[in-house]
């Protein structure tokens, strides 16, 4: 089992280190540049080259059954799912095969939605303590569950 990060942007890096040490699971933490190197021993920093999505690919060309990737780009997510791993937003949310689905249409939605209407503000709510709290939760869950089906 391997937990990957999608790196770039992610808020609970901290956070997936703390719960893989205690499961002793490897992380790779995948980006394009930018992060600090990690000291951990479990901790595999993946640099890949600068361009659109090269990350994602780098993940989703590597995620299997068993894996867990944590992400908040809907397309990668989607892929995971595909591959059989399992998949977690950086708010604790679960993406399956049973709602991945409507997971990807809404983020369609809302790009056309944009799209047609530049003037459009907002954008997601600001990261918060229960968000990072209920991903916590979900990560010990899933890979508690992942060590007794092993």
């Amino acid at each position: 089992m391997t937990i990957y990060v999608d790196a770039d942007a992610c808020p609970v890096k901290d956070e997936v280190v703390r719960v893989a040490e205690r499961h002793k699971v490897a992380v790779k933490m995948v980006a394009n540049g930018g992060l600090r190197p990690s000291p951990h021993p479990l901790v595999e920093m993946v640099i890949v080259p600068e361009g659109p999505d090269i990350a994602d690919m780098w993940i989703a060309d590597r995620a299997k059954t068993g894996d867990v990737v944590i992400t908040g780009d809907i397309p990668l997510a989607a892929k995971a799912v595909e591959a059989g791993a399992k998949v977690l937003k950086h708010n604790g949310e679960a993406l399956t095969q049973a709602n991945i689905g409507n997971v990807l249409a809404t983020r369609d939605l809302m790009a056309d939605l944009r799209a047609a209407d530049p003037f459009r503000q907002g954008g997601g709510r600001p990261f918060s303590k229960s968000d990072r709290s209920r991903f916590l939760e979900a990560l010990e869950r899933e890979l508690r569950h992942a060590s007794q089906t092993r």
